[in-house]
């Protein structure tokens, strides 16, 4: 049974994974070697919190016992110790995973299930990382955590069907759906996601369209609930362009990224994050076109 679960990294995921498993009733731990990131994961977290009660989707009780759910700590080995489940929310990057597993081979109990919130990177790859593949999965949650229904489970090649039906519970406790897939590079969201933004700067590198008219064209014309531009600003395009460079290394010449986003990151437009991205929010506080 699923009781104590560490979430490593602190970032926009890490805080939004930690917030839905505290609210979800679990004892988390949010670790992160970089002391000022771990005080905003926890200004952030409280400001989702303060949000939820003034808005009414979350009461007072809940959230008095949410909060008393959750630490923030720097030494992940300690954290580990007593863990049931351990997600990894930390960078695209083999090299850091790889140390993060390591560690958490190293000093997690050996009932210990693993997770990584990749979004393209492979779980069987990942889990050779550590001993023991078939307890690690993928969880892939969407940003913001807090308000995506959806957490696409991928299955890598060694893990059991027990895994996946314990993974399933924990997501569906945070107050998820899910689906549960196998391993395929990209799965099958940022598969579709990485084409549909890709071609969007194709189309503004050839002037089709500003990217106001764009996100327009995507939204009201296919439903999407956000434009192309919209999204990508705020999951940050660097995170993009990593995820369309393993995706062409992977599944060829159709996810080769689009020159003019190689140029945005090279001029840290990165989105949100850096104050501007395909948009920029240096003027204003929101200037995301609804």
């Amino acid at each position: 049974m699923i009781k104590n679960l560490v979430v490593v990294g602190s970032g926009v995921m890490g805080r939004g994974i930690a917030y839905v498993g505290a609210v979800g009733g679990y004892s988390v731990k949010v670790v992160d070697v970089n002391e000022a990131a771990l005080k905003n994961a926890e200004q952030e977290i409280n400001t989702i919190f303060d949000k939820g009660l003034s808005r009414g989707k979350i009461t007072e009780e809940k959230a008095q016992e949410a909060r008393a759910n959750l630490a923030f700590v720097q030494d992940l080995s300690v954290a580990a110790s007593d863990a049931d489940l351990i997600i990894e929310a930390v960078p695209e990057k083999a090299e850091i995973k790889r140390n993060v597993f390591e560690t958490i081979e190293e000093h997690a109990p050996a009932h210990c299930y693993f997770a990584t919130n990749t979004s393209t990177m492979s779980p069987t790859e990942i889990a050779s990382y550590a001993k023991r593949p078939e307890r690690t999965i993928a969880m892939h949650f969407f940003n913001p955590v807090h308000k995506m229904p959806l957490v696409e489970i991928v299955r890598g090649l060694e893990t059991n069907d027990e895994t996946a039906d314990v993974i399933r519970e924990v997501a569906e406790n945070m107050g998820k759906e899910t689906v549960v897939i196998n391993e395929f590079p990209g799965f099958v969201t940022s598969r579709i996601s990485a084409l549909v933004g890709n071609e969007a700067f194709y189309m503004l590198q050839e002037g089709l369209g500003t990217p106001e008219e764009i996100d327009k064209a995507i939204k009201l014309g296919l439903n999407y609930p956000m434009g192309p531009f919209e999204l990508v600003d705020l999951v940050g395009l660097d995170a993009r362009l990593n995820n369309l460079k393993y995706l062409h290394e992977k599944l060829g010449e159709k996810y080769r990224p689009a020159p003019l986003l190689e140029q945005y990151v090279k001029a840290g437009r990165l989105g949100r994050k850096s104050g501007k991205g395909v948009y920029d929010y240096t003027q204003k506080e929101e200037l995301v076109k609804k």
